[in-house]
């Protein structure tokens, strides 16, 4: 049996410091959390699976991923690193792996130029390629019949649409549909965010991370809305997810890897311990 992943995310913006990991709601009313490097260590320490990285405003403001951040986390960390934002060309994919992450995951880029996605997992290999999904309720299922309809949690419909830009900008795309294409281009992982749920701590979006989940054959990884650990139980079992990623629960202290995976052993979810 394959062991669920729980992943830490570093929701990282560019300071007068060199960068600052941050935590906001639906990706605004940012506050600070700390430093990456020391919490990237921290989170090293404390046995979690892989790490993420994501420059939240690198796409927005139309320059690249802090290589220099970069290189200073991935020397404190012994285990697998995603980076993302701003990742827009091969060859800025080539300067993070050679900063020493393991993987990229690429968002805005993608959606932009699906032909992005081919490209890199061919150059690079399928598992090095992550392609985030961020996406956001639509209950319009009226005038858009050709969309992917799922039910909520409440019996209400609704269909999921792409964002980018850091959840900024509509898209029109369908996030079923989209997952299945970059799935079809190489891509090796999805992480998906939906952004009703990011920073909320109300849970995550376990109707669309299950639909994907049951749908797709590469690994789906849950982000937004984790409050507590219960809600990585239900991401798993529920949500039929492969791994947990969050953000405000680990870096404000209300738990600790350790807390996290001892839980979800007791409750029968594989983890590495």
């Amino acid at each position: 049996m394959l062991t669920k992943r729980i992943i830490p995310c570093l929701d990282v913006t560019l300071d007068k410091k060199g960068g600052c990991v941050v935590k906001g709601i639906e990706f605004v009313n940012l506050k600070e959390a700390g430093d990456p490097v020391q919490l990237a260590k921290m989170y090293n320490e404390q046995g979690a699976d892989e790490l993420v990285f994501l420059d939240i405003t690198a796409s927005h403001e139309r320059r690249g991923t802090m290589i220099d951040v970069i290189e200073r986390t991935a020397d404190e960390v012994f285990i697998p690193l995603t980076v993302g934002g701003g990742i827009s060309s091969t060859e800025a994919i080539r300067n993070i792996l050679r900063a020493g992450a393991d993987k990229v995951s690429i968002n805005t880029a993608a959606v932009k130029n699906p032909a992005f996605v081919k490209e890199s997992s061919e150059i690079f290999g399928s598992q090095c390629i992550v392609t985030a999904i961020d996406c956001k309720r639509n209950p319009d299922i009226k005038n858009n019949k050709d969309k992917t309809i799922i039910e909520l949690e409440d019996g209400t419909e609704a269909w999921y649409e792409v964002v980018i830009y850091g959840g900024r900008t509509p898209t029109g795309i369908d996030t079923v549909q989209w997952a299945q294409k970059v799935e079809e281009l190489g891509s090796g992982e999805i992480l998906l965010t939906s952004m009703d749920k990011d920073g909320t701590k109300d849970g995550y979006d376990l109707p669309v991370t299950r639909t994907l989940s049951e749908l797709l054959d590469i690994p789906i990884i849950a982000s937004g809305g984790a409050g507590n650990i219960g809600h990585m139980y239900e991401a798993f079992t529920e949500g039929r997810a492969d791994a947990a990623l969050a953000a405000s629960i680990f870096h404000f202290g209300e738990y600790t890897i350790e807390e996290a995976k001892e839980y979800l052993g007791k409750k029968g979810v594989a983890v590495r311990l």
